[in-house]
């Protein structure tokens, strides 16, 4: 099985194997994004080592019960899971982390480590998330519930444009923070800011591939076998 998991898309790994979202975060992968890439294509671009890949993997497959394969509740039942899980969180999150990042850059700003314009970014990032969330919530979600499937090709193109750009913005919290690694010396509030970061990157990761991923592919396969 390992051998062939090479040429599986990241997406339908993260879909198929619980848990293997957490070895794609530890190896960098990104999963959601880039889905569609092959785990093959995807350690080679960052210049890892597949095969090891694929046995933490097949390690996972022994290990039942990890987590819940979401392909398999309803629409409903995952949009409910998005929003609770998801969109709360992120509301909470991003606030604390503007205000975090905003004290380290204040009293520590003239150390060459720290992340200057990091609170613009993370600031900038949380007026985007807020919009794209209020659009899924406002039109898409609804849209969805009420299966009005024929509609919905357009503002699915629209949200997966957008997680794109969420995407590029967790790059650019990486370049910021020396991919979210704290100096040795960081005092409380610098390691919590890190601490906090680090689990946006791997909430907003996995929020943007259960929608890519999993919900969106849904639609969009029983759209094609309807028009098929």
């Amino acid at each position: 099985m390992s051998s062939s998991l090479l040429d599986h898309s990241l997406g339908s790994i993260a879909c198929d194997i619980p848990g293997a979202t957490r070895v794609f975060h530890q190896h960098r992968l990104d999963f959601c994004c880039n889905g569609g890439k092959s785990l093959r294509d995807a350690a080679a671009q960052k210049g890892i080592d597949a095969n090891a890949i694929t046995t933490e993997l097949q390690a996972l497959t022994d290990c039942p019960g990890l987590g819940r394969d979401w392909r398999e509740a309803s629409s409903s039942e995952l949009i409910d899971h998005i929003l609770s899980r998801f969109h709360d969180r992120h509301r909470v999150q991003l606030p604390e982390l503007v205000r975090l990042a905003r004290r380290v850059e204040h009293v520590h700003g003239s150390r060459p480590e720290c992340p200057n314009g990091l609170a613009d970014h993370l600031d900038a990032m949380q007026q985007e998330l807020e919009s794209h969330m209020l659009k899924e919530e406002q039109i898409l979600f609804p849209m969805l519930r009420q299966d009005m499937h024929a509609g919905v090709s357009g503002p699915i193109s629209i949200m997966r444009f957008e997680h794109d750009h969420h995407g590029e913005a967790l790059e650019t919290i990486n370049k910021f923070t020396n991919d979210i690694t704290p100096p040795g010396n960081a005092c409380n509030t610098w390691r919590a800011l890190y601490r906090g970061l680090s689990e946006l990157r791997e909430d907003l990761m996995q929020h943007i591939h259960l929608e890519n991923n999993v919900l969106f592919a849904r639609i969009q396969a029983e759209g094609e076998k309807v028009h098929g």
